[in-house]
């Protein structure tokens, strides 16, 4: 009698992250925490900072940010000096602890949060940059009844470059749709998220990387 295959179970997000981050499976081997050339590599990150510091410095009263899913900080602490408040958050407590440490601030907080889990603090716009497209579509799906509570939500995320069928489900961890010729788009099913306004603030491709880094502005 054959024996049948054990099912893979997916571990918990957060102790994927915690993996990712301990083994630099993103690369930088030299730093403690390195969230990938995504969030450090110029082309990607200089055209980002200008658009998202022009859309932050153009409220007539300077926003609380969340930042859901903020990483190393590599990019987040250029946004600081926008906003009234950032609230920087993670799910990988020893990333969110090193970066309380590092970063400094009178406007800035770090939390250690699961933001598919656990409540969000209260503000006026989200940011996540490349976050959701490392989440299984059921994590997904519990973040975006959360965005409803922002006014804006910048999301950025790695799409192909030609026609695809979105949001393809994945396990939450490393890896991206972009394998299953897919990525997030939280207007599609099975998300369905609805918006008063949607514009595209920034779309990069690079020779290092495949497909399209898209960064869109959503009013809620």
């Amino acid at each position: 009698m054959m024996k049948q295959k054990k099912s893979r179970k997916p571990w918990p997000t957060k102790d994927a992250m915690v993996q990712i981050y301990e083994n630099k499976l993103w690369g930088g081997d030299k730093s403690l925490y390195y969230s990938g050339l995504g969030s450090h590599h110029p082309e990607m990150v200089n055209p980002y900072l200008e658009a998202l510091s022009s859309f932050l410095d153009d409220f007539e009263t300077s926003p609380v940010v969340c930042d859901l899913g903020c990483g190393d900080f590599n990019i987040g602490k250029e946004l600081v000096k926008y906003t009234k408040k950032y609230i920087a958050i993670d799910i990988v407590p020893d990333l969110i602890a090193y970066n309380k440490k590092e970063f400094k601030a009178e406007n800035l907080e770090f939390h250690a949060l699961d933001i598919a889990k656990d409540t969000l603090p209260p503000g006026d716009c989200a940011i996540l940059r490349q976050v959701l497209q490392h989440l299984s579509n059921a994590e997904i799906r519990r973040v975006v009844e959360k965005l409803y509570d922002f006014k804006y939500i910048v999301l950025t995320e790695h799409l192909p470059e030609v026609d695809f069928l979105p949001n393809k489900d994945i396990i939450s961890g490393q890896g991206i749709r972009l394998k299953k010729q897919s990525g997030v788009n939280l207007l599609a099913s099975p998300f369905n998220f609805k918006v008063r306004e949607e514009r595209c603030l920034l779309s990069l491709q690079s020779r290092d990387f495949k497909g399209l880094v898209v960064t869109t502005l959503y009013g809620v």
